[in-house]
């Protein structure tokens, strides 16, 4: 992003950006927060909010709501560590909440919109404490789960880049954790980068168990004896969002022959789990009154 871009404000929905007079000091509780605000960038408001500004100061309340869901909208949007910074120092309520929530998304199963959510609550975390390697793998692994899920297959590609640029992050910040860089390793195979994947799993292997050390030791064989899928394993994962789209459209002849094209290549089969697409052929071969095949492949989903 250029310097230029840098300072626009991102445009986000149900957001205005309001700029105070030159003086204008936030604050609240009580007189615990004081925060001139020359030199930030201008406050994102909810636009309900912006309507009621009186005499070209917003309100502490007002700061913290729009603040709050600008980065919910885009965690990375421009100003984005600026505007963090106000919440940590000026609404510790705020980032409790922001904690309990993922707090409670971990504690169950949830769908994909809910990883989406997750995903930006952590990088509000991260921007909050851009130290803690936790957090980065953290967010490495959400987008890995979401990038596997059949489901969300239409964002493939986004998910695993994402997974693999918060876990190189966390690899970079600190090297000594063996399973962080196997999951780094991991969203490097999916898209391809086998070589590379290898390097960093040899390099992981001091810091794991025997059994771990010795399942890696044997996909880092297979890299280097060329033992592959014939294409990475992210554009397998993109046909099987073409083949789902296929089968909601009702071409489930079309969907079939994708499916069963990515099930022909037994390294992929053998690296990612294939109950939901075995599933998923199954009901294609079902509405296509395939009755043998349908019961194959629904036992081969459990």
């Amino acid at each position: 992003m250029n310097t230029a871009d840098a300072s626009t404000p991102t445009p986000l929905n149900g957001i205005s950006y309001f700029t105070p007079p030159t003086g204008y000091i936030l604050s609240g509780r009580d007189g615990r927060v004081v925060i001139p605000w020359d030199g930030k960038p201008p406050i994102p408001l909810l636009d309900e909010d912006l309507a009621s500004v009186q005499d070209g100061a917003p309100g502490y309340d007002m700061v913290g709501r729009g603040i709050y869901q600008a980065l919910r909208l885009d965690p990375e949007c421009a100003h984005a560590a600026e505007y963090a910074a106000v919440l940590k120092d000026a609404y510790p309520h705020i980032v409790s909440e922001l904690g309990g929530q993922i707090i409670m998304l971990d504690a169950k199963d949830v769908d994909t919109p809910y990883l989406d959510r997750k995903i930006n609550f952590l990088k509000i975390l991260a921007l909050l404490d851009p130290a803690n390697v936790g957090l980065q793998a953290e967010i490495g692994r959400t987008f890995a789960d979401k990038g596997s899920r059949l489901a969300a297959l239409h964002q493939a590609v986004e998910s695993w880049y994402g997974a693999e640029k918060h876990l190189k992050k966390a690899v970079d910040m600190d090297s000594t954790d063996g399973h962080v860089a196997y999951e780094y390793g991991e969203a490097l195979y999916v898209v391809g980068r086998y070589d590379r994947a290898a390097e960093v799993w040899t390099e992981a292997l001091s810091d794991l168990a025997a059994g771990e050390r010795a399942r890696l030791e044997a996909r880092i064989a297979a890299i280097l004896a060329g033992k592959l899928p014939l294409v990475p394993p992210l554009d397998y994962l993109i046909a099987l969002s073409v083949a789902l789209e296929e089968r909601h459209a009702g071409r489930n002849d079309e969907a079939a022959a994708i499916i069963e094209d990515v099930l022909a290549d037994p390294f992929f089969v053998e690296q990612f789990p294939m109950g939901e697409v075995y599933y998923l052929l199954g009901t294609c071969y079902q509405e296509m009154g395939m009755v043998k095949e349908a019961g194959e492949a629904f036992r081969r989903s459990r």
